[in-house]
């Protein structure tokens, strides 16, 4: 491919590949589109086979209008394997959890005459905005042709050929876009420390180091649209003086690691990132370090560390990266969501992305579904968007007509919000101000059956596990925390203990040395403080009322029993027996050794639903 050098080279480009290898992107395009869902998700379920057999029947049927597209993860990952279906001038439908045997009848039965109860309706996530996941699903991430093709690299020439530096720093700062890692610091702001240094080297870094249990906002975005991250790091390697760029991503990501140094090489290739770039004059080039999945490298400075060969310890601020950073310079660091709204706010203006959103925190967010929710999944939303909506509307509600209960917000660290503030709108002050947080975006929800007591010794476990143990409040006061919930959930706990729970943890969060450490209570600060009376009721009664923490509950055999030795049959350790009791019909009551039950609960779903003998107590 030859070398890109002007604005209009990049558009002559763009309009060869909409005439030939991406014009099904076109606007007037009169081809259909068939959609495959290729990230980690769609593998996983067996888009593979999925995306041969389609092709493959698109040949054997002689079809020239038809193009199959593998793409990124469209968000619907509880519907995976996922197939769109977009035809000239009509709505996209889709077919969700199909073989590749299915895929042929699309091709030969949908697309002839339009039959197949194989085909959903589009329903759901109706109310998403989509900005930093706009071309995911859309684009074969692969193809840096579709990618040009819908208007990349554009913002950069913008920002090479008519912002300049000084321009696209003043232009983030209006837009007034905060970091969508957690900590919600204004971009701009960042890249105005980076732009006013005057070190000559400075570095560009993008955190994808996502380690949040059931988020992959990040990672869906690298799979999806790498060139997206890649433009944006350009961008502010240009606007801050950086010419060099590092991809600090998780090792446990190969599928997004694949994607990246493939889009690297054909950006290179391009003359889009290297040497003199788009015949400018701007050196930018771009690498990849693997991390080593220490969730603490998430945290900025400790991120710094592990590229600099130390352990992955956080650093005391002052001074902070962008004044000092990696290698003792400059460096300006966001994550993976920050830079994927950059491009479109070049493109687009400041004025337009503050238009979405509320007045403080402008834009959009991606969350990360999972949990006791039917559409687990990607949703982008503006910000201020109610719990209600996303849980509801785009979540599709809980499975088994099931009551919300909570739901955790910014990942183990966040705390459980209760039914009672589910119409809030979500944003990082309104979270904060509940003892919650943004996060990077993960959403847990939780359902009637969860205890919340249980809840927070569960993340309180993970981050105690993940601290670095360089400063004492984290690594000795967590685990005083854990030891404190791990008591009160065996039954041996007293109101003296919840009083400690409160006051400890608001020691940790106070003179913690990183983020980690500040937020690691938060489950359980919050969950005392909106669930006090199952704390209560753990070290009064104790009892467990949602029977989830098992030293505190036991499986009862009831008089109900009709001796059918269904329980007794799927213990996986022996403790169900007949007793010496006959039974009306002839057969013998069964009961459970206690001693030796380990309160699995396996017996109870197996007990005939007409009978429900068996109960916890």
């Amino acid at each position: 491919m030859a070398r890109i050098n002007s604005l209009a080279e990049l558009t002559a480009y763009k309009n060869a590949a909409l005439a030939g290898v991406s014009k099904y992107l076109a606007n007037d395009s009169e081809q259909t589109i068939i959609y495959v869902g290729m990230a980690t998700c769609g593998i996983a379920a067996g888009a593979e086979a999925i995306f041969d057999a389609l092709n493959d029947e698109v040949k054997k049927q002689g079809l020239q209008n038809v193009v199959v597209v593998p793409t990124g993860c469209a968000g619907k990952c509880y519907a995976e394997p996922l197939v769109e279906i977009k035809k000239p001038n009509a709505d996209s439908v889709f077919a969700s959890g199909i073989t590749a045997d299915t895929a042929r009848k699309i091709v030969s039965e949908y697309l002839a005459n339009g039959t197949g109860d194989y085909i959903l309706p589009n329903k759901g996530y109706g109310k998403q905005v989509r900005i930093a996941l706009r071309n995911c699903g859309i684009i074969d991430p692969t193809k840096i042709e579709d990618y040009i093709a819908v208007g990349g690299y554009e913002a950069l020439a913008k920002a090479l050929t008519q912002l300049g530096r000084g321009g696209v720093v003043d232009e983030m700062k209006k837009s007034l876009l905060r970091g969508r890692g957690g900590a919600g610091f204004p971009t701009g702001l960042k890249w105005e420390f980076g732009y006013k240094n005057d070190e000559p080297k400075k570095y560009i870094i993008c955190n994808a180091d996502e380690g949040d249990p059931g988020a992959f906002m990040d990672r869906s975005i690298l799979e999806g649209d790498p060139h997206n991250v890649l433009e944006a790091m350009a961008i502010a390697g240009f606007a801050v003086g950086a010419a060099e760029g590092i991809f600090y991503i998780r090792a446990e990501y190969p599928l997004a690691v694949e994607r990246l140094y493939a889009a690297i090489a054909q950006a290179e290739e391009l003359g889009l990132l290297g040497e003199n770039i788009m015949g400018t004059g701007f050196d930018f080039k771009l690498s990849i370090s693997l991390g080593a999945g220490a969730f603490v490298c998430g945290e900025e400075t400790a991120l710094l560390n592990s590229l600099e060969g130390k352990r992955g310890e956080p650093r005391l601020r002052p001074p902070f990266p962008a004044q000092k950073g990696l290698w003792g310079l400059p460096t300006i660091n966001n994550n993976v969501e920050t830079y994927a709204n950059v491009p479109a706010i070049i493109t687009r203006g400041a004025d337009w992305f503050k238009s979405i959103g509320t007045e403080k925190c402008p834009g959009t967010k991606v969350f990360a579904l999972a949990g006791k929710i039917n559409n687990v999944g990607l949703v982008e939303v503006p910000m201020g968007t109610s719990l209600r909506d996303i849980v509801y509307e785009m979540g599709g509600g809980l499975p088994n007509g099931k009551a919300f209960k909570a739901i955790q917000t910014g990942g183990p660290s966040g705390g459980c919000i209760p039914a009672q503030h589910i119409d809030m709108g979500v944003d990082y002050e309104s979270l904060g101000s509940i003892g919650s947080m943004m996060g990077s975006g993960g959403m847990i929800v939780m359902d009637e059956d969860d205890c919340m007591v249980n809840i927070a010794k569960f993340y309180l476990d993970f981050t105690m596990e993940e601290s670095c143990g360089k400063c004492t409040p984290c690594r000795i006061g967590n685990t005083r925390l854990y030891e404190i919930l791990d008591r009160i959930t065996k039954g041996k706990g007293s109101e003296a203990d919840i009083e400690q729970l409160k006051e400890l943890g608001q020691v940790i969060k106070n003179t913690s040395l990183c983020g980690l450490g500040n937020s690691a209570p938060n489950p359980v600060l919050s969950t005392v403080n909106f669930f006090l009376n199952e704390y209560l009721t753990h070290v009064n009664d104790k009892k467990c009322p949602a029977g989830a923490c098992k030293d505190m509950v036991r499986y009862v055999i009831t008089d109900k029993c009709i001796g059918c030795g269904i329980c007794a049959r799927n213990c996986p350790v022996n403790c169900i027996h007949p007793t010496q009791q006959t039974l009306p019909n002839g057969k013998f009551l069964h009961a459970i050794n206690q001693d030796q039950c380990v309160k699995c609960g396996e017996c109870l779903p197996k007990c005939p639903p007409k009978i429900k003998a068996i109960i916890i107590e």
